[in-house]
């Protein structure tokens, strides 16, 4: 492996990264509900679960899909059904003003964690960009070396991001439209859901 292989694969990454989609549409929203520290941790869990997606497509979860499409189905689906509900939610309480008790930092982080865990094609992506990229029969010590790259590209993106978005500005303009942009948001994330769903 050379390092022009390493920067190939962190050019994929960042692109996949900031194309929108349910990781970027939720942590987004979750900075601006709940401020920087929050939305840190909600790219923590995100940033180790995309991390752990590539892990798996070294461990050849990839084939595992492809061998068995009934298993990716059925992953897809639960994680479908998920977005879904986060849709739901976000919907519901979407004219609720800003509740007193701040998101606990644990479950800012399970929630990063669910949402990247929701989306299967995340190892598919992932298998193929490592087959296009990477020389085949590498060392453990090496993939190693990706997965921990994969991770940190993750954090200090998403960590930008958010640094971006909890400024008292943006935070205050996000609190003054809740209702409308909470129900922007829950339609996305409705449709991605939806569209994980009906997708083959």
């Amino acid at each position: 492996m050379e390092w022009s292989h390493i920067i190939a694969f962190n050019l994929a990454l960042v692109a996949a990264i900031a194309s929108p989609g349910p990781a970027m549409l939720y942590f987004i929203r979750t900075t601006l509900a709940g401020g920087r520290v929050i939305g840190l941790y909600t790219v923590c869990g995100l940033g180790v679960m995309a991390a752990t997606w590539t892990a798996l497509a070294f461990m050849g979860l990839g084939a595992v899909f492809a061998l068995f499409p009934w298993a990716f189905v059925i992953f897809k689906t639960i994680g479908a059904l998920y977005l879904i509900w986060i849709a739901f939610q976000t919907w519901r309480h979407a004219r609720a003003p800003m509740g007193a008790a701040p998101t606990p930092p644990a479950r800012a982080f399970l929630g990063g964690v669910l949402v990247n865990l929701s989306n299967p094609k995340s190892v598919l992506f992932a298998a193929a960009v490592i087959m296009v990229i990477f020389p085949q029969g590498m060392p453990i010590a090496d993939k190693a070396l990706i997965v921990a790259n994969h991770l940190l590209i993750e954090l200090i993106f998403g960590s930008a991001l958010v640094l971006a978005f909890s400024t008292k500005r943006v935070s205050a303009g996000y609190l003054r439209a809740k209702p409308l942009l909470d129900r922007i948001a829950a339609s996305v994330l409705g449709l991605l859901g939806l569209r994980l769903l009906l997708s083959r």
